[in-house]
């Protein structure tokens, strides 16, 4: 499936954005989702959600067993608007609670439960659809949506991914921004050992370091590599 944008512009149906913390997905993606006139999913905000609904049951992060319980009972409502996206648990909207720096750290450790991932990538699925959409997470080109059309992983150094965090939390000072680098470097580490989908490039994604780059110079490039895979499945073949 392909859509079009608001300038014409066709491209691919679904679209995988992964990558590392603070490589900019979440900023990028939502851009070009924009652009391209598709649907925007924040698969990071449902496991954030989650996350959010164990520690406020006062749940340890050991207990696999009541997690377990917690997810195959919350309901979410999430919007895929990428100019209004939001995320609601059994009604209520969390979007501020989910982004507290006791989410952020125990986020990692819920969302390698097995169970959590399994039923947490049949919603994203469910609301994938058939597109057009823009996806972002971990392991999306990989397992979530490994057919979609054009797959990228963002990367972009420690340093670089720390000092972008640090500003977002309003954090600057040299103790701050020493905190983040330790701990992106924790959550890179989970993530990327965990045993259930593990965060990882699929084999045929698009890989763009965005250490030196701004945030139009990526959705820039992000476009054109949506408008070309588009151009190459139309393309007649001989």
């Amino acid at each position: 499936m392909s859509f079009r944008s608001a300038t014409g512009v066709r491209s691919a149906g679904v679209v995988a954005v992964d990558g590392p913390s603070g490589a900019g997905k979440s900023t990028v993606s939502r851009l070009l989702a924009s652009r391209l006139g598709a649907r925007y999913l924040d698969t990071g905000a449902m496991y954030r959600a989650v996350t959010w609904v164990v520690l406020s049951a006062g749940i340890s992060l050991d207990d696999i067993a009541a997690i377990t319980d917690v997810v195959s009972k919350i309901r979410f409502d999430i919007s895929t608007d990428p100019e209004k996206p939001g995320i609601a648990v059994d009604g209520r909207s969390v979007d501020d609670e989910i982004r507290s720096s006791a989410v952020t750290k125990a986020v990692s450790a819920v969302s390698a439960v097995g169970e959590v991932r399994r039923r947490l990538v049949q919603m994203q699925r469910e609301l994938i659809g058939g597109g057009p959409i823009v996806v972002e997470g971990r392991d999306i080109g990989s397992v979530v949506a490994p057919e979609a059309e054009l797959k990228i992983f963002l990367t972009a150094s420690t340093d670089a991914r720390a000092g972008r965090r640090s500003t977002e939390l309003g954090a600057t000072g040299p103790g701050d921004l020493a905190t983040t680098v330790a701990d992106l470097a924790r959550r890179d580490r989970l993530d990327s050992t965990r045993a259930t989908s593990p965060l990882q490039p699929a084999a045929d994604a698009v890989l763009i370091d965005t250490t030196h780059l701004d945030i139009e110079q990526v959705v820039a490039q992000l476009v054109e590599l949506a408008t070309r895979s588009i151009s190459d499945e139309s393309a007649p073949t001989s």
